[in-house]
């Protein structure tokens, strides 16, 4: 597996990553995903202040190939898009984890960020889906 993984990070089953920094918690996607995906062409992200539970859509990333559904890792309240996706997808194509993120929430529990997998439980699972 080539994939980069953010180990400060945690990560949902559909290859959404989340971490904690300070109060918040930033969003995005994880390398493989961009990878499977390949070129971005287009990112729709929820609006500010949009209060979402955890495993709900908040948005979709679409690329040449296909569009696929971005699920909240954790519940909360959006504080912020990165709006520099409007018009630069790509970014999550070269930085899926840095400049490349989705949006930042304010958890609702941050307790739920303990039900999600960490860097080695993710890595396992994309090993193991790749075989299939």
């Amino acid at each position: 597996m080539n994939s980069k993984i953010d180990t400060t990070a945690k990560y949902l089953k559909s290859h959404e990553w989340a971490r904690v920094d300070g109060k918040d918690v930033v969003i995005g996607i994880s390398d493989h995903a961009q990878d499977a995906l390949s070129d971005l062409v287009y990112v729709e992200l929820p609006r500010v202040g949009a209060k979402l539970d955890k495993g709900v859509t908040f948005g979709v990333v679409e690329s040449v190939k296909a569009a696929s559904d971005v699920y909240m890792p954790v519940g909360g309240t959006i504080t912020a898009v990165n709006k520099a996706l409007e018009k630069t997808p790509e970014i999550i194509n070269k930085d899926p984890y840095n400049e490349g993120w989705l949006i930042r929430i304010t958890p609702d529990n941050l307790a739920e960020m303990d039900t999600l997998l960490d860097a080695e439980a993710y890595e396992a699972y994309v090993k193991e889906e790749e075989k299939h």
